[in-house]
């Protein structure tokens, strides 16, 4: 487990949590708020909406793991995800999320040391006759190799330097 890089606000926090006061079905839609201030849930986030909602800390839990657009861990600057469909698999898929395994030292659901990548395994991303496929934020790689990969990841490298 990755102890967490960044110091959190809890003024942010509880700025954040008085904007919904009163209201109800708040919790996904503050949880929401809290990832874009800082990217990622922080424990300590948890703990003051458990305090201030009067609710119990393994009821956020509950919320946080079962949607995947929440995270517990800090992110990197891209977000790379690499396509496991059957088409994608099949193509090279799987060599492609080996290598960058290898290549950022991190397991899939996992950031990097230096925070510039976080990298996600895929069941499908619907572009079964580009496989396979890799996605960098929002940019779509199709019919990639592990050529292609190493080059992509020496540019948003590059991107980091200016």
């Amino acid at each position: 487990m990755r102890i967490e890089l960044m110091k959190v606000n809890l003024t942010q926090t509880k700025r954040l949590i008085r904007k919904y006061h009163g209201k109800k079905g708040i919790l996904i839609p503050l949880l929401q708020d809290i990832q874009s201030a800082y990217g990622y849930i922080p424990t300590a986030a948890i703990e003051i909406i458990a305090q201030e909602l009067s609710i119990f800390p393994v009821d956020i839990y509950g919320i946080l793991t079962f949607y995947a657009q929440f995270y517990l861990t800090p992110r990197g600057k891209h977000t790379i995800k690499v396509c496991q469909g059957t088409a994608c698999h099949v193509m090279g898929g799987k060599d492609i999320l080996d290598y960058l395994s290898g290549k950022l030292g991190i397991n899939q659901g996992e950031t990097s040391q230096d925070r510039m990548f976080s990298l996600e395994r895929v069941a499908c991303l619907g572009c079964c006759g580009m496989a396979p496929v890799v996605v960098i934020d929002n940019a779509f790689y199709g019919r990639a190799t592990v050529e292609k990969v190493k080059k992509l990841l020496l540019g948003y490298r590059l991107k980091k330097n200016k």
